[in-house]
């Protein structure tokens, strides 16, 4: 997946993450609703942590590279 799709994805995740930790905090929701808001506000949470650690590996192996800038494609490893 090209780098800017990957910025595109977490943009994306992160407004949706926003959206459902507004509507949980409208007080609106039932208990079940919430419940569900909640565990999708940990899967986004979870993708986009994932998403930040890529970028660092990405990062950190630019630096190691004796100063030469080499990049390397880190895929995404599969959900378990």
């Amino acid at each position: 997946m090209p780098a800017k799709k990957k910025a595109l994805d977490l943009e994306a995740s992160l407004n949706e993450l926003e959206t459902i930790v507004a509507r949980m905090e409208s007080g609106e929701l039932t208990l079940e609703q919430s419940l569900e808001a909640f565990e999708q506000g940990i899967k986004l949470t979870r993708e986009c942590q994932q998403r930040l650690t890529q970028a660092e590996q990405q990062v950190q192996a630019l630096i190691a590279q004796n100063g030469e800038p080499v990049l390397t494609d880190f895929d995404a490893p599969d959900n378990p």
